[in-house]
């Protein structure tokens, strides 16, 4: 697994932490985002076969949604974990600070999202 101060991740959440703040997100929302996004970038990591997962933020003005696409075909699920797992809970958590998510199957690989909207509680 990456460091999780690596250039890529660091580059991620503040591009995602500037945006969210310009056009006016609170900062409760702003912070459920960003552990989301590492939540997916991390999985990339751990599951994906890739280095350096593709990353788009996409910000309107009442939706962001955040993609994290990978080169492995396997596609997540969220699994029931124990309650002294110390892994296993990253889309549950996900699945609980958004609105919704899915997977999208490509080509070459995967993208995973997620949506929060703006006003109204995940």
């Amino acid at each position: 697994m990456r460091n999780l101060n690596s250039p890529s991740l660091t580059l991620s959440r503040d591009t995602l932490r500037s945006a969210m703040s310009r056009e006016g997100w609170p900062a409760a929302t702003t912070f459920d985002a960003e552990l989301a996004m590492v939540e997916l970038i991390v999985n990339a990591w751990r599951h994906g076969d890739t280095a350096s997962p593709a990353v788009v933020i996409l910000l309107r003005p009442d939706t962001l949604r955040v993609t994290v696409s990978d080169r492995s075909p396997l596609l997540p699920e969220q699994r029931p974990t124990s309650l002294l797992s110390e892994t296993g809970r990253g889309l549950q958590l996900v699945a609980g600070l958004t609105h919704r998510w899915g997977v999208d199957p490509q080509e070459l690989g995967k993208s995973v999202w997620f949506e929060l909207h703006q006003g109204g509680a995940a």
